[in-house]
């Protein structure tokens, strides 16, 4: 870095060479360069940084599905048959079962209403107008609140 009589110097050379008339200009023309050159390196600075955001990004990725891969890739070890049964008896035959099973498709099977619903609106609409006409308070659903 210059010091301040190196830069005393500096001026009095580029005062001579160039003259009084073109010093303005010159200043102008280096703080442009400056001010052009400040944003150039602050755009490059940015991009970079951005760019290593990303490589960070993807790397995290990465390790993400590495370690959802393996443990995918772990296999729950098979129970080991216990002295109360032969080895490969009952465990064999159970294991296929479960084996069998899990390979199916599960089956949904749709439940039947208790009361159909177009009953159960009619119903509705008779206690409704039987209230109506007696007056009765006590007519009311538990689920319908008076006003």
């Amino acid at each position: 870095m210059l010091s301040i009589p190196h830069m005393v110097v500096l001026f009095v050379i580029v005062l001579v060479v160039f003259g009084p008339q073109k010093l303005p200009e010159l200043a102008r023309t280096f703080g442009k360069l400056m001010a052009e050159f400040r944003k150039a390196s602050t755009d490059f600075k940015g991009a970079f940084e951005e760019e290593m955001r990303n490589i960070e990004r993807q790397a995290v990725i990465a390790e993400r599905q590495k370690a959802a891969a393996a443990a995918a890739a772990v296999v729950t070890p098979a129970e080991p048959a216990t002295e109360s049964t032969a080895p490969g008896s009952e465990t064999a035959a159970a294991q296929t079962d479960i084996d069998r099973r899990a390979s199916e498709a599960p089956v949904i099977a749709p439940v039947a209403e208790a009361v159909p619903r177009a009953e159960e609106q009619k119903i509705e609409e008779k206690s409704e107008t039987a209230a109506a006409s007696t007056g009765a308070p006590e007519a009311i659903h538990d689920h319908q609140q008076p006003a």
